[in-house]
């Protein structure tokens, strides 16, 4: 009998986005600014920064298991009990923790292809047969999805908005979508991108969506500009909640995570900043892109995803941004072979990418 089970040794591990540190191994004296992995350029809340600091003196002492005043906070926000709330390592170690918990040896997963490469190691990793459905038009194919259910269907997923597509489901869809959703398969909805895309008035907000059977996914590494602490949280019926934490891992997330969560969630001043920034430079980006005639999908998210004439068209981009100084991400393992996710930077950030991309250009 094999040590290591067949689906484990046929997997491709999460290949992230490629850091500074990486870069500068290879090239001497380039400044780099990095675009490839949609963190929040404005850094961190400077109230959950002071938060860390305060952990220091007691990082001897192990963090409350339960994460009880996080929880509590968070079940304030958004107006549920404290039952109906998780938190763990980053909105992926929480969908581990689903996939623990839920998943009966005959159950099946229905994904996106090409959409969240985070979930498909996941669910590849679970050992369970997994139905990939293609977008359409650069979009979650929803009628296709429902058509895919079967009496096996335990999980399906739905990451909206997208990434890397940076579309997202709207509400007709949804519900549409829904009523072909027996009520034992659970809904993932991961809201990663919650806070850049919720003034939509067409986004369907999970939390007034609070079925039984659908888990809402959110972080703290996007706009709340937390992504080195990895902190995520999930909501949901409380019978589901009480089963994951039983199964997620004791003393997660971390001491100074959760004190930065509870902080970060105080300071609307930073998130709204954060968001607002974004919005403005997003669509400089679209008009600047436009010029260029650079083909884009319309985003609404902290990235946007271009689109080359094919895989060797995109590879020249990225190497020559690279030897420019500016690291963007080649979509190749999510199964865009001709597409390039950038990251919204800085007003600095942005000028450099722009500038490195009409001398490329032209």
């Amino acid at each position: 009998m094999p040590l290591v089970p067949s689906y484990i040794k046929k997997l491709k591990k999460y290949k992230p986005g490629k850091s500074i540190q990486e870069a500068e191994l290879n090239n001497d004296g380039i400044k780099y600014i990095k675009l490839s992995s949609n963190e929040n350029p404005h850094g961190s809340s400077p109230l959950a920064i002071k938060a860390i600091e305060k952990t220091y003196k007691n990082l001897n002492r192990y963090p409350d298991a339960s994460g009880y005043q996080l929880r509590s906070k968070l079940a304030e926000k958004f107006k549920v009990e404290i039952e109906n709330v998780t938190i763990g390592s980053g909105s992926e170690g929480i969908m581990s923790t689903i996939m623990r918990t839920f998943l009966l040896d005959d159950d099946e997963i229905i994904g996106t292809e090409g959409s969240f490469v985070g979930f498909r190691v996941l669910a590849n990793a679970s050992g369970r047969k997994i139905i990939w459905v293609p977008m359409r038009d650069r979009r979650y194919d929803l009628q296709e999805m429902a058509k895919k259910i079967t009496d096996y269907t335990k999980i399906i997923y739905i990451a909206n908005p997208d990434n890397p597509m940076g579309t997202y489901v709207t509400k007709s869809d949804f519900d549409a979508f829904y009523n072909h959703v027996p009520d034992r398969v659970l809904i993932i909805l991961d809201e990663a991108y919650y806070e850049y895309v919720k003034h939509q008035s067409d986004y369907p907000d999970s939390m007034l969506y609070r079925y039984d059977n659908v888990i809402t996914l959110r972080t703290f590494s996007k706009a709340y500009g937390l992504g080195g602490l990895r902190l995520g949280y999930g909501l949901a019926h409380k019978d589901l909640i009480e089963n994951l934490n039983k199964v997620k891992a004791p003393f997660e997330p971390s001491m100074p995570a959760q004190a930065a969560g509870i902080a970060a969630l105080d300071d609307t001043d930073f998130l709204e900043r954060t968001v607002r920034e974004n919005q403005i430079a997003r669509e400089h980006l679209f008009n600047e892109f436009k010029s260029l005639n650079i083909k884009f999908i319309v985003s609404y998210t902290n990235f946007i995803t271009t689109i080359w004439g094919n895989s060797d068209d995109a590879d020249v981009i990225v190497n020559k941004l690279l030897n420019k100084g500016v690291i963007v991400r080649k979509l190749s393992s999510f199964g865009w072979q001709n597409c390039i996710r950038i990251s919204i930077g800085t007003s600095e950030e942005n000028v450099t990418l722009l500038n490195a991309l009409k001398s490329i250009i032209h």
